[in-house]
């Protein structure tokens, strides 16, 4: 199998519009979390969501061109024009029959559909949907418009498998380089949820918090007092690429990607299995295809969103993978940067990757009344980032329906 590297990254976060920021925002344990401003939510029972700050798309990406994509999409392309960016790709010097783009979203243009039904149910019942209506609305178009953009002809499509979905483009664009199908590919994923329809639907299924008191430490992993997830939005672009093809290139390489794992709980529709079996599974076929053995896992970044069973689920199958060792670093960042769901994979991905060229594994913050089970058990890397050798970091993703999806990434070497 041919080895896969990581030459470029890119992201739009609540806490940092690009990787630098980021990263230093997550080091620092900074909260995302603030009053939803998008809309009213007043009569809603939370009213809080981690947004981005001080952002404007059209900084980005021309009026005329904008109006034709969802948010989702524009967030897309805003941090894949990072990724490429600091990847230093001129794509006239490569075969773009040989360059892909695998995108992920978990709702696609989510707020681009409410807004036309809700203008045709008030309206006098004569169809006026906007012509860009479809393309803005279906999940795989951003990997379409990544393509379109930079004239890329390889293999081409999108990944939905709820909040596993970026990692499960991760993985799949792993797997077509190492098969030879690509010599690089985009993927991440991106994900613009913070709407009436999307709050209102995760409130109905109690999975969001209410802690409205204060935002900023509602999302709390392992904590007794958890309540829920924190929705934010945002996006994660990587830049995959064959490792000689890179080399040739000049570019240089971040860190390696070595394997990548995928599972079902086949439990239920929203809940995940009380002993966490298919994380068991997921992390597993992870290890197995690094061909490591679960001691060399420096630092995971768990799924963990800070929901009561879910928590707990995956703590039981992390013990199960790991043991009982001290030596493994375990944080969850979604307690600073919320839930960005389809997006949390390729985020959280690009946290790890960071973990392991810098030997900083960021915080766990919020989170002081650790659940008894949990508290003697694993290094939570509570409050504070902690520096430490990282030459494998994990990253663990859970979707309703049962998904799994794990990657590991390893320090690059020789």
């Amino acid at each position: 199998m041919r080895r896969v590297v990581i030459t470029g990254m890119g992201v739009l976060t609540p806490i940092g519009n690009n990787v630098n920021d980021f990263w230093e925002s997550l080091v620092a344990g900074v909260s995302g979390a603030g009053t939803i401003t998008k809309f009213d939510a007043t009569k809603f029972k939370t009213k809080f969501a981690c947004e981005l700050k001080n952002f404007d798309p059209l900084n980005h990406i021309d009026k005329a061109e904008a109006r034709k994509y969802d948010l989702f999409t524009q967030y897309a392309l805003i941090s894949v024009a990072e990724a490429i960016k600091s990847s230093n790709i001129n794509f006239d010097n490569l075969n773009k029959n040989r360059i892909g783009v695998i995108w992920g979203s978990g709702n696609g243009g989510i707020g681009t559909f409410q807004q036309q039904v809700t203008e045709f149910v008030h309206g006098d019942g004569t169809p006026r949907f906007n012509p860009f209506f479809i393309p803005k609305m279906i999940v795989d178009i951003a990997a379409g418009v990544i393509s379109i953009k930079y004239g890329l002809r390889g293999v081409n499509f999108a990944t939905v498998s709820a909040c596993a979905t970026s990692n499960t483009a991760i993985i799949e664009a792993f797997n077509y380089i190492r098969w030879n199908k690509a010599d690089m590919i985009i993927t991440g994923g991106s994900e613009a949820p913070i709407t009436e329809s999307a709050v209102g639907g995760f409130n109905a299924s109690k999975a969001l918090s209410t802690h409205n008191e204060d935002p900023k430490i509602a999302s709390r992993p392992f904590d007794i007092k958890r309540d829920g997830f924190v929705m934010g939005e945002g996006a994660g672009a990587i830049i995959l690429e064959e490792l000689e093809c890179a080399k040739k290139r000049g570019a240089t390489i971040l860190a390696e990607i070595v394997g990548g794992g995928m599972a079902a709980d086949a439990y239920h529709l929203t809940g995940t299995h009380p002993e966490g079996e298919g994380a068991y599974l997921g992390m597993l076929a992870a290890l197995e295809e690094a061909n490591i053995p679960a001691e060399s896992i420096d630092y995971l970044n768990a799924h963990a969103t800070s929901t009561l069973p879910g928590d707990i689920s995956e703590i039981k199958a992390i013990e199960r993978v790991f043991g009982k060792q001290s030596k493994l670093n375990i944080s969850a960042t979604k307690s600073m940067t919320g839930h960005l769901l389809g997006a949390a994979g390729a985020v959280e991905a690009i946290a790890c990757i960071k973990a392991v060229q810098e030997n900083i594994v960021p915080p766990t913050i919020n989170s002081t009344e650790i659940e008894p089970a949990f508290k003697d058990i694993f290094n939570l890397t509570l409050q504070t980032a902690q520096h430490r050798q990282v030459n494998y970091a994990m990253s663990n993703t859970f979707g309703f329906g049962g998904h799994i999806a794990t990657t590991i990434f390893k320090k690059y070497s020789d």
